[in-house]
């Protein structure tokens, strides 16, 4: 007897990585020197030298005219991104559910975006920033800004279901491994969150709940007035 396919798909770890076209770790910067602030996000190829960071950095700092100490913060910050990222690749992932829930909440400069849909975690073919063109395009979004912050959204929450997943693989190896009454101890340490993504993820009567309601889900983009720009603004300071 043969085993059920969508089962052993369930089942079957991959080694830990993105689960897209390309392997990009979302990078995301919020530095504060004396009163100056720097935040940015973008993605970085884990494949690169490290010797670019330091280079990046202090492009950056020159071209944003900032103070010289950001050169090491920046440089700091991104290289302690990477390093954890790093700490999961060649271990074992689960992808789960295939498909996951996907939020967008944010707002690029007078642009705001609402949107929830479901993403193929399995497809590692997958394009955010194709996506995230069309999305513009059907919704008639002129801001260039409005795509690239689509796409870093929907990367950094597939980074971290990613993350949850190594946790999950981690996981099913301490019951295959015998532990008795591994399937009813609790996943995290009451408190903690370390495993609440793949709680809400993996969670199959959910995700069918979620999607009956997504049927009747379109997207929501609204442009702010400078008023509300700066309303938001100084609630965000």
């Amino acid at each position: 007897m043969k085993p059920n396919s969508a089962w052993s798909s369930l089942r079957s770890p991959v080694k830990f990585r993105i689960p897209t076209a390309e392997n990009l770790v979302p990078i995301r910067l919020d530095i504060d020197i004396d009163g100056q602030r720097y935040r940015d996000t973008f993605t970085w190829n884990p494949s690169d030298p490290d010797s670019d960071i330091s280079l990046f950095a202090k492009r950056t700092v020159k071209d944003l005219k900032l103070p010289p100490p950001f050169v090491t913060q920046i440089a700091q910050s991104i290289q302690s991104q990477l390093n954890e990222f790093r700490s999961f690749e060649r271990q074992d992932m689960h992808t789960g559910e295939k498909m996951v829930p996907i939020k967008l909440d944010l707002r690029v400069n007078h642009t705001l975006i609402k949107d929830q849909f479901l993403w193929d975690l399995n497809n590692f073919e997958s394009d955010p920033e194709e996506f995230a063109r069309i999305f513009c395009e059907d919704l008639g979004i002129e801001d260039p800004e409005v795509g690239p912050a689509i796409a870093f959204a929907i990367r950094e929450q597939l980074c971290e279901i990613a993350i949850q997943s190594v946790a999950s693989a981690r996981e099913t190896k301490i019951n295959k491994k015998g532990r008795r009454g591994a399937e009813h101890l609790p996943l995290s340490k009451p408190g903690g969150n370390a495993l609440d993504t793949m709680k809400l993820f993996g969670n199959k009567s959910s995700v069918i709940r979620k999607r009956r309601e997504w049927d009747l889900y379109e997207p929501i983009v609204d442009i702010l007035s400078n008023e509300e720009v700066d309303a938001l603004e100084a609630r965000e300071a």
